[in-house]
């Protein structure tokens, strides 16, 4: 019977989680959002366990890091980069829909389309877990003042994600304070953007009144990540 190989791997700089899933059995695998920084260690690990590495998901086009993707399918060559459809990035070998499934040895992956953050988002589901990007953070969502975000899109996004069981588990793509997961269920009882049943108009005024500044690498980070990282400077 097939098992789930589960990493959740960590880069200090950006203070980013990479997933590493892989079929125990097959030894079919797929990494979400790898960081440059670390793909020495993500090779690593893959080639020290085994694995055949098939897909390279983004959750989206990252603004704080630069994604180690095409040197990762430098490396494993069959291994194919993906991203929902829409996203300006002309690197993809595979643009998913709304819904639309992933195969890994025994296991399925679905593609949600979560817009909000930026306007290309995808949050990928298999079994009980959901690997939010920067959709849904822990205690917290995603910013909407660049790369076409929209509050009012994120609110729908994160609504369609607490549909899901209480019980299912959320990874997302950065943490600040050391916490690796959630709950769909611990996020609607203490998310202090959208936790505790708040109106549309509420988590809009949340959202917008945010007071961050840009992130260091976003000039850079942007046109790199719009060419799977291929292209650093």
């Amino acid at each position: 019977m097939s098992q789930l190989i589960f990493r959740q791997l960590f880069e200090k700089e950006s203070s980013t989680y990479t997933y590493l899933l892989a079929d125990n059995q097959s030894r079919e695998a797929v990494i979400i959002d790898p960081v440059d920084e670390t793909k020495d260690r993500d090779i690593s690990i893959i080639e020290e366990l085994d694995l055949d590495l098939k897909y390279i998901l983004e959750t989206h086009i990252h603004a704080d890091h630069i994604t180690s993707s095409c040197p990762l399918k430098n490396r494993f060559k069959d291994a194919k980069i993906v991203l929902a459809k829409g996203n300006p990035v002309n690197c993809a070998d595979l643009f998913l829909e709304d819904g639309e499934i992933i195969n890994f040895g025994n296991f399925e992956l679905k593609g949600i389309k979560t817009p909000g953050h930026t306007n290309g988002c995808m949050t990928y589901s298999i079994e009980d877990m959901l690997f939010t990007g920067d959709a849904l953070l822990i205690r917290s969502c995603g910013r909407c003042d660049f790369q076409e975000g929209s509050s009012a899109n994120l609110f729908e996004s994160l609504t369609q994600l607490f549909s899901f069981p209480d019980a299912t588990k959320v990874f997302p793509a950065h943490d600040y304070s050391g916490r690796t997961m959630s709950t769909i269920l611990e996020e609607k009882k203490y998310n202090e953007m959208i936790g505790g049943n708040i109106d549309k108009k509420t988590f809009m005024d949340r959202v917008d009144n945010m007071q961050l500044s840009l992130p260091k690498k976003i000039h850079i980070a942007v046109p790199a990540n719009q060419s799977c990282g291929v292209n650093l400077y």
